[in-house]
């Protein structure tokens, strides 16, 4: 171990996750960065979960357990932010795990590149060990993105939001911590970031395994529930439009762009029976897209197919809604 290694804190929020957690925090702790420590932060488990971070922690010096009330993953990952005492924070989801190399290699390219967050790549993997369709590719070799072009590839869908794939320095959490109630918190999070630091280094390895669970409402969503996801994402594409007004004013379109899907995208899986006057959120939306029709016929960045929906929806959303509905389910 080099004498001078700095100390990686990794935190790791832990809820009824019994049968996967040991193959995470074992992955972490198989790191070639050795000077790190782990925060298992149990959010009230109730399965045994509990009983286990104990147990593990007893494996190794470098774990350290908090247990606290359930409160969402974000509340356990700000819990541990503020017990952390590493100069640099990552963050492993309890069910996915990473390569030996993945912080050492993250860390190299923030001292090499005076970046003050590193991002690696990522696999999507089933529970056969298939690796899934990527969601996010990575670069063929080492890129730095200003803040600017990062905000970019976010608002394109391009870029990875996740800070499970990041080693970041602890101090931008000072001002930020992880909104809690809320879903797509790392993007919400991110995007305040960006107008702070320098910029991101990517690096083209894929250093984090995401673990798709068949079933599972967090990986894949459910058909019979409508996720809250995509009315936390319609309110941080409206918060990001303003941030990008104020600090990267050329990506305006691209963030009006950035709105519309995200409305699309609400209008395309809210159920039928929600789709009445009294969901204000809907017909919030339904009233952006009315005012809003010449922005989306003169708006570039969004397809053919795409603005044709959503003039469709603002005309008349719940005929197409049940058009669009028929039509998945005879495809």
């Amino acid at each position: 171990m080099e004498r001078e290694q700095e100390l990686i804190s990794v935190i790791i929020p832990v809820y009824n996750i019994k049968e996967y957690l040991e193959r995470c925090v074992d992955s972490v702790l198989a790191q070639t960065w050795e000077r790190l420590e782990i925060l298992l932060v149990d959010d009230g488990s109730t399965d045994g979960t509990e009983k286990l971070v104990d147990e593990l922690r007893k494996k190794d010096s470098r774990i350290r357990v908090f247990h606290k009330p359930n409160g969402g993953s974000s509340s356990a990952r700000n819990l541990g932010i503020s017990e952390a005492k590493g100069k640099y924070l990552g963050f492993v989801d309890s069910d996915d795990f990473i390569e030996p190399f993945m912080y050492e290699r993250l860390y190299r390219a923030m001292q090499e590149t005076e970046m003050p967050i590193a991002q690696g790549g990522r696999r999507e993997i089933d529970e056969q060990g298939n690796h899934l369709q990527d969601i996010c590719v990575p670069p063929d070799k080492r890129v730095v993105y200003e803040g600017e072009n990062f905000m970019r590839e976010l608002l394109l869908h391009k870029g990875d939001c996740s800070f499970c794939t990041k080693l970041t320095e602890a101090s931008l959490f000072e001002k930020q911590g992880f909104p809690e109630g809320k879903l797509n918190e790392d993007f919400h999070v991110l995007v305040k970031m960006l107008p702070e630091i320098k910029g991101i280094v990517s690096i083209p390895e894929r250093v984090y395994n995401v673990f798709y669970k068949s079933g599972s409402n967090t990986r894949t969503g459910s058909v019979l529930k409508f996720s809250r996801v995509y009315g936390d994402n319609v309110e941080n594409a409206d918060m990001v439009t303003d941030l990008v007004r104020k600090h990267y004013p050329e990506l305006e379109k691209t963030a009006l762009r950035f709105g519309l899907y995200q409305r699309l995208d609400y209008m395309l899986h809210i159920p039928i029976r929600d789709m009445n006057g009294r969901n204000g959120q809907y017909q919030g939306i339904v009233r952006h897209l009315r005012e809003n029709r010449g922005e989306i016929l003169r708006n570039q960045e969004l397809t053919g197919k795409q603005k044709a929906y959503l003039l469709l929806f603002s005309v008349m959303p719940v005929l197409i809604r049940k058009v669009h509905r028929a039509l998945r389910s005879a495809g």
